[in-house]
């Protein structure tokens, strides 16, 4: 996942430096040089070769190269961390990533990994292989296999079983939770690796579509009337087409929550 990081780190260098490059073809030629005097500062422009005094009615052009001098100073500081990072990207090995994340997914050797990704506690794993409800709506979405054996409906899904999985957290997908007269399915219901405590984890994964977010909206309500309240006992994620969820976010909350 260091990867991916890196990846967008990247592009928000390359953001930055383009930004800045703009704002300093904006601001006037030469260099500001500070002088003290004794009992202050002198300023000077200077073209390399000849220093112009400035006086206090050049205040403003003062101000606008002591501002050309620090964009150009931390300009300076990105292209330095852009060429680490593109050091980085040259000799990283994106094989050796995916093929862990084939190795683990493997129907071949799952079984035999399952021991060393199950939870310690006896009980929490009793819990997690139990047989329980399901959600048995749109059985046809159900196409991506999960690192824990799960067919889920989307590639964040997946993610969050990833991490999830890995770090030897309980959990069940699309267990039935009955809310009163109301059958739920979270996606995820998960029980603290340390305290047993249940958490239920909902990602909505098309909040760009208008109908779909107004369900998500009574969905919630329908959770918080029940005492379930978001970023308590209900953690939710979302994405759109455009923003779509990284690996990044859920392992951050996995971490927060669970770790």
């Amino acid at each position: 996942m260091i990867h991916e990081k890196i990846l967008k780190e990247s592009q928000r260098l390359d953001e930055q430096i383009q930004t800045i490059q703009s704002k300093l073809d904006t601001l006037p030629t030469g260099k500001l040089i500070c002088a003290s005097n004794g009992k202050g500062y002198k300023w000077y422009r200077s073209d390399g070769h000849t220093p112009t005094y400035l006086s206090k009615k050049d205040r403003n052009l003062a101000e606008k190269l002591a501002y050309k001098k620090y964009l150009s100073l931390h300009l300076r500081n990105l292209l330095h961390e852009k060429n680490a990072i593109n050091f980085y990207l040259r000799h990283h090995d994106i094989n050796a990533y995916q093929a862990e994340q084939s190795f683990i997914n493997s129907p071949k050797y799952r079984d035999l990994l399952a021991p060393f990704f199950t939870p310690l506690s006896k009980e929490m794993q009793d819990w997690m292989e139990a047989p329980y409800e399901k959600c048995n709506n749109h059985p046809e979405n159900l196409k991506i296999q999960s690192y824990s054996g799960n067919l889920v409906r989307s590639k964040s899904e997946m993610l969050i079983d990833m991490f999830l999985f890995k770090n030897c957290i309980p959990f069940r997908y699309e267990s039935l939770l009955q809310l009163d007269e109301i059958n739920m399915y979270p996606d995820f219901t998960i029980r603290h690796p340390k305290t047993g405590d249940v958490y239920y984890w909902e990602h909505f994964g098309m909040m760009d579509d208008p109908t779909y977010s107004k369900n998500v909206c009574l969905k919630l309500e329908n959770y918080i009337s029940h005492g379930i309240i978001p970023s308590i006992q209900l953690i939710t994620t979302y994405e759109t087409l455009k923003e779509p969820l990284c690996a990044e976010t859920i392992e951050k909350i996995v971490e927060h929550y669970f770790l």
